[in-house]
């Protein structure tokens, strides 16, 4: 064991003076090893901090929940031109689905609608998210009133003027007044702050505290939301431990049933689903990783025959001493280890520079990001580790045996 001990500490001291000794052909051989490690660790964080984000952002939703509408939220196989010609989802249909497909925990009716312009006395807030959706979103999505309250199915069915603001939008608009009561305009129009959403924090999608909910009744008022209008979706909370795919079944052919087709008709509405748009996500986030160790890979090959190149370098440089040291009794054994040590020792060195940039990069994209977290997970620092030594071990075996097979009279007199 000590001499394994005495073998490494000789590698990486032969290692730190083949940096040393020439120091722009060692920069430009571990340079692959570095760019290459630093390509494919930042890519695979970003990934994952990506997918992270993404997951807690959808963990307070359920994934089951169901978006009826004529758009499908992810690739599909129908053509742009069918699709272009089915109904939009009614707010008929919302009253249809909601009292006629049993198992439904909640359900709402969205129009999915633009930025709006917000005022209130001299203060103006343009590019709002203003949402038309009736009351039951709020038992499906993951916000909550701070103040005051959400509005009543009551105020929901009748259109009532009123409105729930994001805690970003309090902020902006009132600043330390109670928003509770105050009129504020938005499409041209008064409508009175019921209540104030709960500070959500920042999210890689649109966050609630930038939001703002009012009635779909009040919107459908002055905005065609038919056929021809802006369109709208019907969203869907099944009960817990609903079977999920009998569910839809049974949704699908309710739905169809009223919009009269016929068997053998073809669906003239998506049924988009959460817990798809997630898979989805997690397929994109499997390709970003696929082409991001393509992409690295070449770097790193790089690497691996700038490594290589060094030993072959340190071979010949060292032939003379490889002599002695086999003249000496060295064996085969502990010369392939000496070589093969150093050269993986070249390599983690070129890694952990790599991971170094990797960490400054997470560091100064999670301060000037709000928005995204980025975090170097011990398990992307380790898989970096075990790639530079990989590459080490790889790029220095041939170099290692061809010197451990050096005959020492040879050896003497070539490095003589």
């Amino acid at each position: 064991m000590l001499v394994y001990l005495r073998l490494f500490k000789e590698s990486f001291s032969f290692a730190i003076n083949a940096l040393t000794s020439n120091k722009l052909r060692t920069f430009l051989s571990l340079l692959g090893v570095t760019i290459g490690i630093f390509s494919i660790i930042a890519v695979l964080s970003a990934v994952d901090s990506l997918d992270r984000n993404i997951q807690e952002n959808l963990s307070g939703l359920d994934k089951n929940t169901i978006y009826v509408a004529k758009y499908s939220f992810g690739p599909t196989s129908v053509p742009r031109w069918q699709r272009d010609n089915f109904p939009q989802a009614e707010h008929d249909d919302f009253e249809f689905i909601s009292r006629n497909v049993p198992d439904i925990e909640a359900s709402a009716y969205v129009i999915f609608s633009g930025g709006e312009t917000v005022k209130y006395d001299a203060e103006t807030i343009a590019g709002v998210e203003v949402v038309p959706v009736s009351n039951g979103i709020y038992e499906i999505e993951d916000f909550k009133v701070e103040q005051g309250r959400f509005y009543t199915e009551s105020e929901s069915v009748s259109g009532a003027p009123v409105i729930v603001i994001g805690y970003s939008i309090a902020e902006n608009l009132f600043g330390n007044l109670n928003p509770i009561g105050k009129q504020i305009r938005v499409y041209g129009r008064k409508l009175t702050v019921i209540g104030v959403l709960k500070k959500f924090g920042a999210t890689i999608f649109d966050s609630p505290d930038e939001k703002a909910y009012v009635p779909a009744n009040f919107v459908r008022r002055f905005r065609n939301g038919g056929s021809d209008g802006i369109p709208g979706a019907v969203i869907i909370k099944p009960k817990k431990n609903v079977d999920i795919g009998a569910f839809e079944q049974v949704l699908k052919q309710k739905y169809r049933n009223y919009r009269g087709l016929k068997a053998g008709d073809p669906d003239d509405f998506f049924v988009n689903k959460l817990s798809g748009m997630t898979d989805a996500i997690d397929g994109i986030i499997g390709t970003m990783n696929g082409m991001g160790w393509i992409i690295s890979g070449f770097s790193l090959l790089v690497g691996g025959f700038g490594i290589a190149n060094i030993m072959f370098v340190s071979v010949k440089e060292r032939t003379n001493q490889i002599g002695i040291q086999k003249s000496l009794g060295a064996k085969n054994k502990f010369i392939l280890f000496q070589f093969l040590f150093e050269a993986v020792v070249l390599a983690v060195i070129g890694g952990l520079v790599g991971l170094g940039l990797v960490w400054i990069t997470a560091v100064i994209v999670s301060n000037y990001t709000g928005d995204f977290n980025f975090v170097l997970s011990a398990g992307n620092m380790l898989l970096g580790f075990s790639l530079s030594t990989f590459i080490g071990l790889v790029s220095g075996v041939i170099p290692a045996i061809s010197a451990s097979k050096l005959d020492p009279v040879e050896a003497i007199r070539q490095g003589g």
